[in-house]
C-alpha cells in the first residue's frame, strides 16, 4: 500500500479522535467545569479501530499497543454512563468483533515480521532507542486512560479528572517528539493539535476546583 493511503487511515482516525476533544471541550467551556459526553467514548472507540489499523500497516508497535491497551476502558465507561445497553447493536458487533478478528486474523492469516517491529533496519524498521522513546510515550499517553478507569470506579460514575489532562499533555510532547524522529506526520498533527486543548482542560479543572472550594 502506497504512504498516502496509510497516512490517509491515520488521518482519518485523528480526525475522529480530534472530533471526540473538540466535542469535549465545547461542553466542558459551556459548563465551566470537565464535562465527559457519551459520545466522547463512542468516537474513542471508532478511532482506536481505525488507528490500530493505521499501526500496522506502519509497522509501528507502540501504535498498535496503545490502543490495545485502552479499548476495555473506553467500553467500560460507556457502562458506567449507562450507554452501553442502549447502543445501536451495529455499533456493539463491530466493537466487540473487531478484536476477535484482529486475534483470529493475526494467527491464521497475516504474515506478520515481528522482527520489523523491533528492528533497527532505517528503511523497513525503528531503532530501538527510538521505538523505547514512542514505547514510553504511549503508555503515559493511553495510561491516562488507566488512570480515569481508576477514577471512574471509584467515583461510581464517568468523568475526565484534572490529572487526566495533565498525563495527555505530558504523553503527547513525548509522542511529539517521537513523530518528529519517524517523520509521521499524523502523528505530529494529532498530538500538536491536542496539546493546547489538553492545556485549556486542566486549566478549566483547576478553576472549577477553586470555585468549589472557595464556595466551601
Amino acid at each position: 500500500m502506497n504512504d498516502w493511503m496509510i497516512y490517509a487511515v491515520g488521518f482519518v482516525a485523528q480526525f475522529i479522535f480530534a472530533s471526540r476533544i473538540i466535542l469535549q471541550w465545547l461542553k466542558s467551556e459551556k459548563a465551566k467545569q470537565l464535562e465527559t459526553p457519551s459520545a466522547f467514548w463512542k468516537l474513542s472507540l471508532i478511532a482506536a479501530i481505525i488507528f490500530f489499523i493505521y499501526g500496522y500497516l506502519r509497522k509501528d508497535f507502540s501504535i498498535m499497543l496503545g490502543q490495545v491497551i485502552i479499548y476495555y476502558v473506553f467500553i467500560r465507561n460507556l457502562q458506567l454512563q449507562k450507554e452501553w445497553k442502549p447502543t445501536n447493536i451495529l455499533f456493539k458487533i463491530v466493537v466487540i468483533g473487531f478484536p476477535l478478528f484482529a486475534i483470529f486474523y493475526g494467527i491464521f492469516w497475516a504474515n506478520i515480521n515481528f522482527s520489523l517491529l523491533f528492528s533497527q533496519q532505517e528503511d523497513n524498521g525503528i531503532a530501538t532507542w527510538l521505538m523505547a522513546i514512542g514505547v514510553i510515550g504511549q503508555i503515559i499517553y493511553t495510561g491516562r486512560f488507566l488512570y480515569q478507569w481508576y477514577y471512574s470506579e471509584q467515583e461510581k460514575e464517568s468523568g475526565l479528572p484534572t490529572n487526566f489532562w495533565i498525563l495527555s499533555a505530558v504523553g503527547s510532547a513525548i509522542l511529539i517528539y517521537y513523530a518528529v524522529m519517524r517523520e509521521d506526520p499524523v502523528l505530529f498533527a494529532a498530538h500538536a493539535g491536542g496539546s493546547i486543548i489538553y492545556i485549556r482542560n486542566i486549566y478549566i479543572g483547576y478553576k472549577a476546583k477553586n470555585k468549589k472550594s472557595l464556595s466551601n
